[in-house]
C-alpha cells in the first residue's frame, strides 16, 4: 500500500517526528501505524543516544508544589531556543508532576522512577530524540512541610531561576514574597 499524505500528517500528530521521518517509518512498517511509531520510538532513542556525548548547559529550572510535599528541578537542552518551545516546556512540566507525586528526594531517584513501566530516564531520552537535542535531568531537590507551613515559589525570567521558601505559618503571600526577594538577591550562601 502507498504512503499518503494523510497517513504522515496522522503519524506526524501522534509522534511529534518530522514529515520525512514518519514517511520512512511508514514505509519501513508497510504503512502499519502502530509499527511506524515503535520504528520512530527506536530510531529517536538511537539519535538521542548519539547524542550523549553533547553538553546540555540551558534549560528551565521549574517547582511543583503538591499538598505538603514540594520539588525544586532543573531540565537542561543544548539551546535556550529549545528551552522555550512548547514541547520542552510540556515536558518539564510533566516531569515536575511525576517527581513531585513520587517519593524521588534526588537526580538519581527520580531518573529511576517507574511510569507505566518506562523510567522517567526513558521518557527525557525519548524526547530528547522527538525534540533534536540532547536533554537532560540535572537536579532535583524535594522539600517536605508540616499541617502549620506554608510554601511560597518564584519563578523568574520564565523559569531561568527559581526559588523556593518553607515558612511557618499559614500566609502564602508573605512566602511568595519572600522568595521573590531571594530571587531578587541571588545570596550565594544560606549560612556561614
Amino acid at each position: 500500500m502507498p504512503v499518503t499524505p494523510l497517513m504522515v500528517k496522522e503519524l506526524r500528530e501522534k509522534t511529534g517526528a518530522g514529515m520525512l521521518d514518519c514517511k520512512k517509518a511508514l514505509e519501513a512498517s508497510d504503512c502499519d501505524m502502530e509499527a511506524a511509531i515503535t520504528w520512530l520510538r527506536e530510531k529517536g532513542i538511537a539519535k538521542a543516544e548519539k547524542k550523549a556525548s553533547r553538553v546540555a548547559a540551558e534549560g528551565l529550572c521549574s517547582v511543583e508544589v503538591s499538598g505538603n510535599n514540594a520539588v525544586v528541578f532543573e531540565v537542561n537542552s543544548e539551546t535556550d531556543f529549545v528551552a522555550q518551545n512548547e514541547k520542552f516546556t510540556s515536558l518539564l512540566a510533566k516531569v515536575g508532576n511525576i517527581i513531585v507525586n513520587s517519593e524521588a528526594k534526588c537526580t538519581d531517584c527520580a531518573l529511576n522512577i517507574d511510569v507505566e513501566g518506562k523510567k522517567l530516564s526513558e521518557i527525557i531520552l525519548e524526547a530528547s530524540g522527538t525534540i533534536g537535542e540532547k536533554l537532560s535531568l540535572r537536579r532535583v531537590s524535594r522539600v517536605v512541610k508540616t499541617d502549620s507551613q506554608v510554601f511560597g515559589a518564584y519563578k523568574h525570567m520564565g523559569g531561568k531561576i527559581v526559588t523556593l521558601v518553607l515558612l511557618n505559618g499559614t500566609d502564602g503571600e508573605a512566602a511568595r514574597d519572600v522568595a521573590m526577594h531571594v530571587a531578587a538577591s541571588a545570596p550565594q550562601y544560606i549560612s556561614e
